[in-house]
């Protein structure tokens, strides 16, 4: 039954992957995470017997907290952190009743080695136009929000990698894991990889698909896509600032993808009825 400051999980379901989810911190024990090494997509793992070092990190944003089954220890949590001054919510029932509910998960032995404040590290190559933005958006939104990016030239990709503990993607090397494999791009092995593969993610797949790799044939929304792409890089010089403003762009199409393929659009006409 529903209680106060708590979130049921088809309610979180709706929000993940959009701009409006709020962040959720995974507060399991690593025993219990080791017995069942998945993350609800976008949260953030934190140990709850030290909440009051890591609350004030959460200041002004909109959290839920989840353990195994949604007790004693996510509630617990979640009012430390109210009386914080952070906006906090328990996942309803917990992980378990997300996981019943055959929603997306994510593998914790896909990601890379996390740095000294939790973070995933990413690198690629500079000047992004579609994969290149595609993917960063599919991290912060589905993976790790707090996910960094490193944009630099081609030829330094693999050793800015071993030396800052990176994974590189998105560049034609051998041995890189995270890249186009056969037909499909990047962007599809990292749905496909890290457990996203949801009906509109697939869509928005296809449609990255066809603009990064000139097949506007796969969908008729990949020649608008590649042409938005192809606009942002004209009009950010800096490579952060084009993926803050690309963000924008694919949860809109994001957004098409879940809820809005069936919709159309007429103009509309204030002409009069003709008189019978």
């Amino acid at each position: 039954m529903p209680t106060p400051s708590t979130i049921p999980v088809d309610k979180l379901a709706r929000l993940f992957g959009t701009p409006a989810c709020p962040l959720v911190v995974d507060v399991r024990p690593d025993d219990a995470f080791r017995d069942d090494p998945l993350l609800i997509p976008g949260s953030i793992r934190r140990p709850a017997d030290q909440v009051d070092a890591w609350a004030h990190e959460l200041a002004g944003r909109s959290v839920v907290v989840a353990c195994s089954h949604g007790r004693d220890l996510s509630h617990g949590t979640a009012a430390y952190l109210r009386q914080a001054g952070v906006s906090a919510e328990a996942l309803e029932d917990g992980i378990q009743a997300w996981a019943r509910a055959f929603l997306p998960m994510v593998p914790e032995d896909r990601l890379p080695k996390r740095d000294a404040r939790g973070r995933t590290v990413w690198v690629t190559r500079a000047r992004p136009k579609v994969d290149r933005i595609a993917c960063p958006w599919l991290i912060r939104r589905f993976v790790d929000p707090q996910a960094v990016f490193l944009f630099v030239p081609s030829s330094d990709v693999l050793g800015v990698a071993d030396r800052f503990g990176a994974a590189p993607f998105d560049i034609d090397e051998p041995g890189v894991f995270w890249s186009h494999r056969g037909e499909l791009c990047t962007f599809d092995v990292m749905v496909e990889e890290l457990g996203l593969a949801t009906e509109p993610l697939r869509h928005l797949a296809t449609l990255v698909r066809g603009a990064d790799t000139a097949r506007p044939d796969l969908a008729p929304e990949a020649a608008g896509l590649l042409a938005a792409s192809l606009g942002l890089s004209r009009i950010y010089a800096d490579d952060l600032a084009q993926l803050d403003a690309g963000m924008v762009l694919y949860d809109a199409f994001y957004r098409w993808c879940r809820d809005a393929t069936e919709e159309t659009h007429n103009w509309p006409t204030n002409k009069p009825k003709a008189r019978s």
